[in-house]
């Protein structure tokens, strides 16, 4: 029998309401509720960081669970290993460890062809892995995140089983990433960007928003998807770069409203989104070029102002904008939220 830590169990009853419990590692076994209610619920106290296969592990516990049934497990993140390594505390090896562990532990086995040589040595024991991907890959999994707690520098999660998994989920690690957007006329655009998130980030979008709302530069709050350097790229539109073979694809334009995912578009209200369907996207949006600010509200007006004179001067207006946006952003010193 596996035993967890008092303080673990003590949260965990809390949370989902369990009168009592036993644990059995990854076997599984029957509850009862507080109403009446079987719910099976599996514990798995290894780290996820030492799994080789994460994600069949998670598929294979989704598959054992019911519909409702709840998964428990932790894993460690970047910031509670480095808490726990006394070498990153040292000046002069913290940043030599970090380069090592960034190209060997984080990069290598990320890319196809040589993650083997990664495993070989590793046998896939303590995988740097960050809070994002590790939640993505539960959401990918079918899993909804019921609960995130730290506990004695372990990350925990209490997980529900909604779905089956997305057995043909296409997680890319490299830099250059493609993003399903909404184009002209509603057709979904492949879009691309320079990668500013974790891994699996992208299944996380809804539970961010849960969590935190929007921020007021119009984006999720507190969003622990974007990686240090992610932010620096944002700010200074660099992600945005490979945008321009969206441009010379036809799917958008130097200039134009943002191109958004469906679950953004949701949030649209109805009259702009049907000015929005009638014209490509664009690389430099509206609120830039207005100086307005990034919040919703802001950007949404900003959009709605280019349309309306977009569509009364099909030909100028863009121009214009460039030329606005250029200004904003020499002079004003205007940056990406």
């Amino acid at each position: 029998m596996l035993e967890l830590p008092n303080d673990v169990k003590q949260h965990i009853s809390s949370r989902i309401d369990i009168e009592f419990y036993r644990v059995f590692g990854s076997e599984t076994y029957q509850e009862e509720l507080s109403d009446s209610k079987q719910t099976q619920l599996i514990f798995h106290n290894q780290q996820i960081n030492n799994l080789r296969l994460i994600h069949p592990f998670l598929e294979s516990i989704n598959e054992r669970l019911a519909q409702g049934d709840l998964f428990v497990g932790c894993f460690e993140t970047f910031a509670s290993r480095r808490s726990r390594k006394k070498l990153y505390h040292v000046p002069v090896l913290k940043k030599l460890i970090l380069l090592y562990e960034f190209l060997f532990l984080r990069v290598l086995p990320k890319i196809k062809g040589l993650r083997s040589i990664y495993f070989f040595f590793s046998k896939g024991k303590g995988q740097l892995l960050s809070k994002a991907e590790v939640l993505g890959r539960l959401v990918c999994a079918g899993f909804s995140i019921e609960d995130y707690f730290i506990i004695q520098g372990t990350s925990w999660f209490i997980a529900k089983k909604i779905k089956p998994p997305i057995y043909k989920h296409k997680s890319n690690y490299g830099p250059l990433i493609q993003m399903n957007r909404i184009g002209k006329n509603g057709k979904i655009i492949r879009v691309f960007k320079f990668r500013t998130m974790h891994p699996y980030s992208e299944y996380l979008h809804d539970y961010v928003l849960k969590l935190n709302g929007y921020a007021h530069t119009g984006k999720p709050a507190y969003d622990f998807r974007l990686t240090p350097w992610g932010k620096f790229m944002r700010k200074f539109w660099l992600d945005e770069l490979p945008q321009f073979y969206n441009i010379l694809k036809g799917e958008m334009k130097l200039v134009g409203v943002r191109p958004v995912s469906q679950r953004y578009f949701q949030d649209i209200p109805p009259e702009l989104k049907a000015l929005r369907l009638k014209h490509k996207p664009g690389c430099i949006p509206p609120y830039v070029a207005l100086n307005r600010n990034a919040d919703v509200k802001s950007v949404q007006q900003a959009e709605f102002d280019y349309l309306t004179q977009k569509n009364k001067h099909p030909y100028t207006t863009d121009t214009l904008y460039f030329f606005r946006a250029l200004y904003n952003i020499l002079v004003h010193r205007k940056r990406s939220a």
